[in-house]
């Protein structure tokens, strides 16, 4: 397995430029994304012929998806090359690269989307294992196969649970990154948010609510305390930066997020969270539709991860969160469309395209089988769109909502709200079938597979 792993990234390379070419690269759930230092040279349309790639896209950065699991293995190999190539020394290069990212065809909204995206990707390992630890063990209790009292029922609550309680302070160290400024200062932003000393302090004749701005006013902070650092380091001598600059950004910081980003993060939050859930209870099962058939198009460019703090905010503003069952249909479209690919196609490179995408599309990761097939044949994307759809619909019908931030597809239902697991699933079941129906009928016939020959 190594070494097949070792010869695709080999192969990757090679139409990439070789290592010289590379100015940066990372991966996410199922993507390889690579800089290169000259486009030219790449040879995209070689990349997507290489076995093992499902699906090539451009955006900021030239994205190879490989696959969950698949694509850790296959960029661990790809580093080692580049490594022993002594070509580069992409450490070097980092700051560089941030300032030459290809900016064509986004917009600003589209870059500031991505940019909330980059805070959060790093995130979801950590948010799914929360995720259903929780929501296991709450079934669990719920079922009365472990008494609430156990020790071991709150060992699970306590492993489940530590992650949400402390979320803001990774979400603080990760937007100073992304902002520039120093992790650790960002964490300190996430904590000035959530601590409990907070409520000792009275404003206005009002005591402050610990948490209060959610991870809205986290943002808020840490990328305020980002700039704040920045601004202040120019006019600092190098020799007295380390005592100063964190000290006046730290203070600075503390005095406006209590004065400003918690009640405004807080004013945000309600918008958000009370807007989402006006528009499903007035829309209902048309808002459903809307939302489940559209989930897809986002996922596509990408920005889908830009939803993460919507759904945290909605946990935290509400307890729990009605619209990732919804979206969570996106991909269940996706595995009908592809299953009535499967039964009508001939052509054996699809079928295992299909077989290939379709274990991850069913456990929540749609992207395999979106880039790898129904994209690239056009129609079957908007079947499989409109699946989804009648999948979200119903999800809004029953107001179907998740404790937790997880995967999508069937492990969705280990963190959805007891009681609700079993409609919950005849959503996915509802959405498997009308993107089965809709592509079987109107969206596929096998002379539009041409490249898969």
């Amino acid at each position: 397995m190594a070494g097949e792993n070792k010869i695709l990234a080999e192969k990757i390379l090679e139409q990439l430029g070789g290592a010289g070419n590379i100015e940066s690269y990372t991966h996410c759930m199922t993507r390889l994304r690579v800089t290169p230092h000259d486009e030219s040279l790449v040879n995209k349309a070689a990349i997507k012929k290489i076995e093992g790639v499902i699906g090539f896209v451009e955006e900021e950065t030239l994205q190879i998806i490989l696959g969950p699991g698949k694509v850790n293995r296959v960029t661990e190999e790809f580093g080692k090359l580049i490594e022993s190539s002594g070509e580069i020394n992409l450490k070097d290069r980092a700051a560089v690269v941030k300032g030459e990212i290809n900016k064509k065809n986004a917009t600003p909204f589209k870059l500031f989307l991505r940019k909330i995206a980059s805070i959060f990707i790093p995130l979801i390992p950590a948010l799914v294992a929360s995720g259903l630890i929780t929501g296991i063990s709450k079934a669990v209790i719920q079922a009365g196969w472990l008494p609430e009292e156990s020790q071991l029922a709150t060992i699970l609550t306590v492993i489940g649970g530590g992650l949400f309680a402390y979320l803001g302070i990774l979400v603080g160290i990760n937007a100073a990154k992304e902002f520039g400024g120093s992790p650790a200062l960002g964490g300190l932003a996430g904590i000035l948010i959530i601590n409990p000393a907070a409520a000792t302090i009275t404003l206005f004749g009002e005591e402050l609510l610990p948490g209060r701005g959610g991870l809205i006013g986290v943002l808020l902070a840490a990328i305020f305390i980002a700039i704040v650092e920045k601004r202040v380091r120019k006019f600092v001598p190098q020799s007295l930066d380390i005592i100063i600059t964190p000290t006046i950004a730290l203070l600075v910081t503390g005095i406006v997020t209590y004065l400003v980003f918690m009640p405004v993060g807080g004013f945000i939050s309600d918008i958000i969270t009370k807007g989402l859930l006006s528009i499903l209870d007035m829309g209902g099962i048309v808002a459903g539709f809307v939302l489940g058939a559209t989930f897809l198009p986002l996922v596509v460019t990408g920005l889908h991860q830009g939803l993460t703090p919507v759904h945290l905010e909605l946990i935290n503003s509400i307890g729990d969160d009605p619209l990732l069952p919804i979206l969570a249909m996106g991909g269940a479209g996706q595995v009908g469309a592809a299953f009535a690919i499967y039964l009508k196609t001939k052509k054996p490179r699809l079928k295992r395209a299909i077989g290939g995408g379709l274990p991850s599309g069913i456990l929540g990761i749609g992207e395999p089988l979106i880039f790898g097939v129904t994209l690239p044949l056009g129609r079957p994307f908007i079947t499989a769109c409109i699946g989804a759809g009648f999948g979200g619909a119903f999800q809004a019908y029953f107001d179907i909502a998740t404790v937790a931030v997880g995967v999508s597809g069937i492990p969705l239902a280990f963190i959805v709200n007891n009681g609700e697991v079993f409609l919950y699933l005849v959503g996915v079941f509802i959405a498997y079938a009308a993107g089965f129906v809709f592509t079987y009928l109107f969206g596929f016939k096998d002379e539009m597979a041409g490249e898969f020959d």
